[in-house]
């Protein structure tokens, strides 16, 4: 009789499946037994998502949804190797990218991030099986905490201690039921993590990390807490303004809202930023930190050392040279890995 594992959550850590010939699906006691069972089968079904180098990481909710099918298809034809969406106060991240995983055909589909207040375990299960099914696979999940400014306020939510929390968020969706069709393959499962603990949670129970709003020296220190084999993809924004007096008031506009939040200026100033950086929009030595603006041989060394520091995949963020919301498209076609 042959048999195969199933796995429908984390990689390496969620509970497993298995299914034999003229039997019923079983479900696994403990981890462990589910681990070692896995040593004895024929493997799992993790798929292998060719992420590439370089992705898009872009607010699509100020795009139609046509416009937004339209930018996916752009990305995949340039050669970047997944779109990122976030998951804020617009659109359900896993309803647009469930969209474009019927207009696109390899196109890596991440979620940056995908709230864990915004669904329990079990929804976040179903979430990801249904997406991968409809994709192939192509799901990067994205998981965060998001922020204490975010989740109390607007969501009503009590907002926990984030390693903790996330680690049972973990543990439940390894408990979780999930009666539909498996998915033939499963995209990888990463963290939002910026500081040490979670960094270390990460490289843990899942597949890899997703830093955002930090620097390529962030990069480094997250590649070596992490460990090797993990998938780190660092977020970075760009903007193709040369010119000091005219790209920072930019950039500061982009920044406001992430330095009116805790968890980011924490880990600030872990990595030597004082709380005078935080005034008046963000210190020029911050500005220039956080957003890689000038010329692209400029720009693009930014990128490359966040590949040199231990970056899998780099998610390119290119803010609108006028301020507005949405992503530069002519950054799209100027940094694209198939020009």
């Amino acid at each position: 009789m042959s048999s195969n594992v199933i796995k429908f959550g984390l990689l390496g850590q969620l509970r497993c499946v298995r299914r034999e010939e003229g039997a019923d699906i079983s479900f696994f006691n403990s981890l462990d037994e589910c681990r070692l069972y896995r040593t004895i089968s024929t493997g799992g079904i993790m798929s292998v998502l060719d992420t590439g180098k370089l992705g898009l990481w872009t607010w699509l909710d100020a795009y139609s949804h046509r416009q937004c099918i339209e930018t996916a298809q752009a990305a995949e034809q340039f050669g970047y190797g997944a779109i990122w969406v976030p998951e804020a106060f617009g659109r359900d991240p896993f309803v647009i990218l469930t969209l474009l995983a019927r207009e696109t055909d390899r196109l890596g589909l991440a979620t940056g991030i995908a709230n864990i207040y915004a669904r329990d375990a079990m929804a976040m299960v179903a979430a990801r099986n249904s997406l991968n099914e409809i994709s192939g696979g192509r799901l990067i999940l994205g998981l965060g905490v998001s922020h204490a400014e975010i989740v109390t306020p607007l969501r009503d939510h009590v907002y926990g201690k984030p390693v903790s929390t996330m680690r049972n968020y973990l543990e439940a969706m390894a408990k979780a039921n999930y009666a539909g069709p498996v998915p033939d393959q499963q995209g990888p499962v990463v963290l939002a993590a910026l500081r040490q603990n979670m960094l270390k949670l990460s490289g843990e129970l899942t597949d890899g990390a997703h830093p955002y709003f930090i620097t390529p020296e962030h990069t480094a220190r997250a590649r070596e807490l992490i460990g090797p084999g993990k998938f780190l993809a660092p977020e970075q924004k760009v903007l193709r303004i040369k010119d000091a007096s005219e790209a920072r008031p930019i950039a500061r506009g982009f920044m406001a809202l992430y330095l009116g939040m805790q968890n980011y200026r924490n880990n600030l100033l872990t990595l030597g930023f004082t709380e005078s950086d935080f005034e008046h929009g963000g210190s020029d030595r911050l500005v220039d930190a956080i957003v890689a603006w000038g010329d692209d041989a400029t720009i693009l060394k930014r990128l490359e050392a966040h590949w040199d520091n231990g970056a899998d995949h780099v998610c390119m963020q290119p803010l609108r040279p006028d301020g507005e919301p949405g992503f530069d498209d002519t950054a799209l076609r100027v940094f694209a890995p198939k020009p």
